[in-house]
């Protein structure tokens, strides 16, 4: 096709006729037919709240039933699963955090590990004039709820960083922010809100020219932004597996730690699994060395089946091709945006500059509460957070360009339509807005 014929085409043909060559040139494009539904006419624009199943995800967990649990039964912790935690722990360090081995493990919630990390952080802090643990305002409500608890626990300050919900935490607020007083600062590495990607390598920097040690969050980077953990020589990481992980609802967290911490590190919730000879069964609490200890309980193994086929996906197709296709739907997905949703006032709230920009966008409109439940009547499934905003959340492995588009295009067509009518949704969307993501 000439230049002269794309000019004459339809703004909407020309996109349609753009999201078709993005797939066709898309390196990762025959990793989507190994998730279940990725054929089907549905767009699914959630991907940073829970990640599509991988079709071999069924066989994984009825071998683990039938072979595993069924076959084995208690000889299977002996045989595999007590080693599992680590085990999986050090194949994502390697191939989605940039970690070496015995650095990282699979553990509780992200909330229990958040709270894990805090407190050995603080327990690691010397100095007993550093009583300030820093954080932003618009970080993910737990985080923002365990640093109060713990603060009060330990009869700590917080000192908040005054977060644009649009922009994120810049470097220059958290240089402003710490100081002879900071213990710890914990900070998302991308927003949930905004999907602003923080300078996680220089305000890890800032913290340590300031004293202080500095927990991320990255929950909304794993798996889709490039993480070299020890390069970057973060103290603290914490993250879920059921976003661009793909481990299902529910799915265990991890815990990274550098190893220079490990030596003598106090996690605060002894449970027998940490303890150094677990079956011994004896008086007191030893810890078991290195990352193990930061074990609690009895690991989730059922929780753990999903992610390693993910995690051998991301093996093999690395992470820098994943990154470069999450800079390319964000982009796309910027140019509908400006396309389609921009005249009908829409407003943008993620930055457009590649290198500040995770993988998901936000737009906000006063309509879009119930625009978001006839989407979901629709198959359209992206997801909504108050006050007005959507989140659309696209996982590299398993979201196209085209499925991108119909998306993008049913959210327009909502909102040429006359104002929607609340009465008719909001019973159900009420369901939608308090699942629990983030």
């Amino acid at each position: 096709m000439t230049a002269h014929a794309r000019e004459a085409l339809p703004a909407s043909d020309a996109l349609l006729q753009k999201a078709t060559r993005l797939d066709a040139e898309d390196c990762l494009a025959r990793y989507r037919d190994l998730f279940v539904g990725a054929d089907t006419e549905l767009s699914y624009l959630d991907g940073n709240s829970l990640g599509r199943p991988l079709k071999r995800t069924a066989g994984d967990i009825s071998s683990f039933i039938e072979k595993g649990w069924g076959g084995r039964l208690i000889r299977g912790w002996d045989e595999e699963w007590l080693d599992m935690p680590q085990a999986i722990g050090d194949q994502l360090g390697r191939a989605v955090l940039g970690a070496a081995v015995g650095q990282t493990i699979i553990a509780d919630s992200t909330t229990v590990v958040l709270y894990k990390l805090i407190r050995a952080a603080l327990a690691a802090v010397e100095d007993p004039a550093r009583t300030e643990i820093v954080v932003d305002t618009d970080n993910f409500p737990t985080d923002r709820y365990l640093v109060e608890g713990i603060a009060k626990e330990e009869g700590l300050t917080l000192r908040w960083i005054e977060a644009d919900p649009a922009s994120g935490v810049h470097l220059d607020q958290v240089r402003e922010a710490v100081g002879p007083a900071t213990a710890v600062v914990l900070l998302s590495h991308v927003a949930y809100r905004s999907g602003y990607l923080a300078d996680l390598p220089a305000i890890t920097a800032a913290v340590h020219d300031a004293g202080g040690l500095v927990v991320w969050d990255l929950c909304h980077s794993a798996g889709s932004v490039e993480l070299q953990l020890d390069a970057w020589n973060v103290d603290f990481a914490a993250g879920c597996t059921y976003k661009y992980l793909n481990g299902g609802p529910g799915s265990p967290a991890f815990a990274y730690v550098n190893d220079r911490h490990l030596p003598g590190l106090a996690q605060p919730i002894w449970g027998w699994m940490g303890r150094k000879d677990a079956f011994e069964m004896g008086p007191g609490y030893e810890p078991a060395a290195g990352i193990r200890g930061f074990l609690s309980g009895t690991p989730a193994i059922s929780g753990m089946i999903a992610m390693r086929g993910t995690l051998d996906l991301i093996d093999e197709a690395g992470m820098a091709a994943i990154r470069e296709k999450s800079r390319q739907l964000t982009a796309y997905a910027l140019e509908l945006h400006d396309a389609w949703l921009a005249p009908a006032g829409v407003r943008l709230a993620t930055p457009r500059d590649a290198d500040r920009r995770g993988g998901h966008i936000t737009v906000d409109h006063p309509a879009f509460r119930e625009v978001t439940a006839a989407l979901w009547e629709k198959d359209v499934i992206p997801d909504f957070r108050a006050p007005q905003g959507i989140r659309i959340g696209l996982s590299p492995l398993s979201t196209g360009f085209a499925e991108l588009h119909r998306g993008m295009a049913a959210i327009r067509d909502l909102l040429r339509r006359p104002e929607p009518q609340p009465e008719q949704h909001c019973c159900r969307f009420d369901k939608i807005a308090t699942r629990p993501v983030n």
